[in-house]
């Protein structure tokens, strides 16, 4: 049974700069531990922030990968990989370091290219330590967005999904996610208040909650204002 910890915020400022320290510990943690970042505008604070910090060195061995990202162009501002670029910048990782779906391929070979990527990290030993995930307004996370992906997810590290917003995208899965070490929710806005009870309540057809059920522990910090 999956334990979920729970961790609320008074201000958003509060969960951004919580977000910021957690994941500066993990970039300068010793081991080799992978860091799996979300989308979103949530974490972007943090980001930007830690880009910024003077001096922000990794631990040796520090792998980036993602929880999904749109099948579009890796300059495109709806990409997450280019979100993160301020963060990426400022820690200049060995290119193979850092894991991203590969947008320039066409769509299905995009999902198992980054499912081989995946594949080799695990293979490696070094592990996923702390692992970001958002909260849709619908309930869906990563770019999960329902059964069906949730089926077509099976077996798989990564798949390709159809959006309902209309743009594809590739997204890990939760055999991957069952892999993380440290999963956390990160959830803000106020439009999200349904979705975060459900999650909360453990709702078993969440679309986000059943991603995670082979986790032994998630943690979920809220920011409910907004």
């Amino acid at each position: 049974m999956t334990a979920l910890a729970t961790r609320r915020f008074a201000a958003r400022s509060a969960l951004e700069s919580a977000l910021e320290e957690r994941l500066a510990r993990a970039i300068a943690a010793p081991s080799a531990a992978a860091l799996m970042l979300s989308g979103g505008t949530t974490p972007l604070p943090a980001y930007r922030a830690l880009g910024a910090r003077p001096g922000i060195a990794p631990g040796a061995g520090l792998r980036i990968l993602f929880s999904d990202d749109r099948y579009v162009p890796a300059n495109s501002p709806a990409s997450n990989y280019l979100q993160a670029q301020p963060l990426l910048t400022a820690l200049a990782l060995p290119t193979a370091a850092v894991l991203r779906v590969r947008t320039e391929l066409p769509l299905e070979e995009a999902a198992r290219d980054y499912e081989r990527q995946l594949e080799a990290l695990l293979a490696s030993g070094a592990g996923i330590g702390l692992g970001l995930l958002g909260l849709g307004a619908d309930g869906h996370t990563a770019s999960l967005f329902g059964a069906a992906d949730l089926e077509r997810a099976r077996g798989h590290l990564a798949v390709a999904v159809q959006r309902p917003d209309g743009l594809s995208a590739v997204s890990v899965t939760p055999e991957l996610l069952a892999q993380v070490a440290e999963p956390v929710f990160v959830v803000a806005g106020g439009d999200k208040r349904d979705a975060l009870r459900r999650l909360l309540a453990q709702d078993p057809q969440l679309t986000a909650w059943r991603a995670v059920e082979g986790c032994a522990r998630v943690e979920l910090w809220a920011y409910e204002g907004e």
